[in-house]
């Protein structure tokens, strides 16, 4: 069999609990960004951009959104004979044993055969949530200079900030000698990034033989260790461009916000280094007579008869006369009624706010249910979900489903409150 240089093996299959409401029907990858984009075409076009076309994407919480969207691979130009992308899900191995994918090293294991199969002299481990633009080619020809049994991809945090992240412990000369998971008292402030290359041999050893010892075999935790213990050549690679773990709803909305920006951070335009993404040819924005759009992204196919300063909309959203939307992400499909005002809001997908509805507005308040997960004000809406004309509706509030008036004491929902309701 012909080897292969390098294939990707890409984590997908995250529930992304952090991101509350959004994630409840579908995998963190899956989420909406930027307008047009899902989370996931973030790695899988570095992936096309850098040459790598055989990539495996690891599913497993809610795949249902993802596997539509990835398909056979046509926009990312994947859709190959020998390579391309593969969906890869946790099945039935032989007689009946089978098991979930345990840890992000043990989603590996269980795929080992696929990879085999494909006869690589290296394996790119990737995330399918995290927002960035990175040459892989790069990375691949560093760990080849090292001699390298792995490369890790690292960024440069605040120091305050390292007690956040995996450390990487390096000598002057990059390489690894120590990993830290979440210091006290950080030695370093280079982060992993959750990107790995493996020379192949050397990671399947390690994975065979860490399964005997972990289950839930994980790469932080046991598979970078247990390599480090044993003396292998270990290096980190330093990235200096954007990256963002959109895993909560603040740095989500933050990430999104940054899109708005006459010179963004993170640049959407570029044609040397695009990103693609499954969408369906659409009409042309229309904007009517009386409408205001400032400093916004507003995707194909939307109408504006209102007022959006500062936010982000979908493909096909449809903003009603006399509303306003300000710092707020609107995802495809969603109708903002008449004289709706919405303020520093997430607004999930085929959703429909009634007309004279106010949200976004009051007290600062932490969500009462998830005060972990809600509590900047930002207040979010999931897919599916109606809300009833004139209601009015605080900060770090979540709705989800069919609502009707009675769901709201008075008309409204004080800040820090939810309304879940399960079909119509």
């Amino acid at each position: 069999m012909r080897k292969k240089e390098m294939i990707a093996m890409l984590l997908a299959g995250g529930q992304g609990s952090r991101l509350g409401v959004l994630t409840r029907k579908v995998a963190k990858p899956a989420v909406a960004y930027g307008g047009k984009f899902r989370i996931i075409d973030f790695p899988l076009s570095n992936c096309i951009n850098s040459g790598v076309d055989t990539v495996g994407v690891l599913t497993q919480y809610q795949p249902l959104r993802l596997n539509q969207h990835i398909g056979i691979g046509i926009p990312w130009d994947l859709d190959r004979k020998n390579g391309g992308v593969t969906i890869l899900t946790p099945h039935v191995k032989g007689g009946d044993s089978g098991e979930w994918f345990m840890g992000t090293a043990n989603a590996i294991y269980q795929n080992i055969d696929y990879i085999d199969s494909n006869n690589p002299e290296y394996v790119l481990i990737l995330s399918g949530d995290h927002i960035y633009k990175m040459d892989y080619s790069k990375m691949l020809a560093f760990h080849k200079e090292k001699k390298a049994a792995a490369t890790i991809a690292v960024l440069e945090v605040p120091f305050e900030e390292a007690n956040r992240f995996g450390i990487m412990n390096t000598q002057d000369d990059d390489r690894i000698y120590e990993f830290e998971e979440k210091p006290e008292k950080p030695k370093s402030n280079l982060a992993s990034m959750g990107i790995y290359i493996f020379t192949w041999s050397r990671l399947r050893e390690a994975l065979v033989e860490d399964r005997e010892v972990h289950p839930d075999s994980d790469f932080g935790m046991h598979i970078i260790p247990k390599m480090l213990d044993e003396g292998q050549t270990m290096f980190a690679y330093r990235f200096r461009g954007y990256w963002k773990d959109v895993g909560t709803i603040e740095s989500y909305w933050e990430s999104n916000m940054e899109l708005v920006k006459a010179l963004p951070a993170f640049n959407l335009y570029e044609d040397f280094w695009k990103i693609y993404t499954n969408s369906h040819h659409q009409p042309p924005t229309y904007t009517a007579p009386g409408a205001v759009v400032k400093e916004s992204l507003v995707t194909d196919g939307s109408e504006i008869y209102g007022e959006v300063y500062h936010s982000v909309l979908g493909s096909e959203v449809i903003v009603g006369k006399g509303a306003v939307i300000r710092d707020s992400i609107i995802m495809g499909k969603t109708v903002i009624g008449e004289n709706a005002l919405l303020e520093r809001c997430i607004v999930d997908e085929n959703c429909e706010v009634g007309s004279g509805v106010h949200m976004g507005f009051g007290d600062n308040l932490p969500n009462e249910t998830k005060p972990n997960i809600y509590n900047t004000g930002i207040t979010v809406i999931g897919s599916h979900t109606k809300v009833p004309e004139g209601i009015k509706i605080g900060k770090n509030c979540v709705i989800y489903g069919y609502t009707k008036e009675e769901d709201y004491v008075g008309g409204k929902l004080d800040s820090g409150k939810s309304v879940v309701r399960e079909g119509k």
